[in-house]
């Protein structure tokens, strides 16, 4: 019971911490990248309603209005017209983003705990802060660096591959790359080895789904630092939490041993 009470405190505080410092970070990475995104989303969208400049057939009118009326780009209205609803910009935005920062980094923080106690029943040691380290940076390859290989961060009004089919191949890279190190680095040995290579490359092999032709009037330079900020956000989102997790974890752990 004293072990699982170290997992929750260590996995609230450094979750909550790590989410907290992350907004931050978003703030001046990703979060004005995606607002000018945006705008040439939004464009977009005014271009597609103004481009039937000529008259139309009846059915052709029709589907077009039915479209206008349920499309998300009336803004605040969406409240009230069935729209699929959006917080609004400024403060109300940066609070759901900095929420669900937080409940990411603490359901990840829980993992790495989890991980951080086997790791400890297997060696007999605590995991120290340099270690904890590196489980973040394989919490980076596992989850950011090898699925974004294949379906890198996207920004708005790019489009993409149906999302059922991206969130399978993602899965996939995912295990397929946890799998992989987790041989390379706790079975030492050549099959082990070899095994952890092919389950590393192949998703990548098998290629992420992808559309034939993509046609949007955001600039791919701005897609590039989006990337970019993106993957950089995560190393420093993982680097913290895994340094963060386990410090805080064995102040817990330990404390929890010496009153027992």
């Amino acid at each position: 019971m004293s072990t699982f009470r170290a997992i929750v405190f260590a996995s609230v505080i450094s979750g909550f911490v790590v989410g907290l410092l992350v907004t931050v970070v978003q703030q001046f990475g990703t979060v004005p990248l995606i607002l000018k995104a945006e705008v040439f989303e939004k464009a977009a969208e005014a271009h597609q309603h103004e481009a039937p400049a000529t008259p139309q057939p009846a059915a052709a009118g029709h589907d077009h209005a039915a479209h206008d009326h349920g499309d998300h780009d009336h803004g605040a209205g969406d409240h009230d017209h069935g729209g699929a609803w959006e917080p609004r910009d400024g403060f109300e935005r940066n609070a759901y983003t900095a929420a669900a920062n937080v409940l990411t980094a603490i359901g990840f923080a829980l993992l790495l705990a989890g991980f951080f106690v086997v790791r400890g029943g297997a060696t007999g040691a605590s995991v120290s802060w340099h270690e904890g380290l590196l489980w973040g940076l394989a919490g980076f390859a596992v989850f950011t660096l090898a699925p974004g290989l294949g379906l890198p961060p996207e920004l708005p009004g790019v489009p993409s591959a149906p999302l059922l089919s991206r969130q399978i191949w993602w899965l996939a890279a995912v295990l397929a790359t946890a799998g992989g190190l987790a041989l390379i680095v706790f079975r030492p040995s050549v099959p082990a080895a070899i095994s952890g290579v092919i389950l590393l490359t192949l998703p990548h092999l098998i290629g992420a789904p992808e559309l034939a032709n993509v046609e949007t009037n955001v600039p791919s330079s701005l897609s590039h630092q989006f990337v970019t900020a993106a993957t950089v956000t995560s190393l420093v989102f993982w680097t913290l939490l895994g340094g963060l997790t386990s410090a805080v974890f064995a102040h817990f752990d330990r404390g929890t041993a010496q009153r027992a």
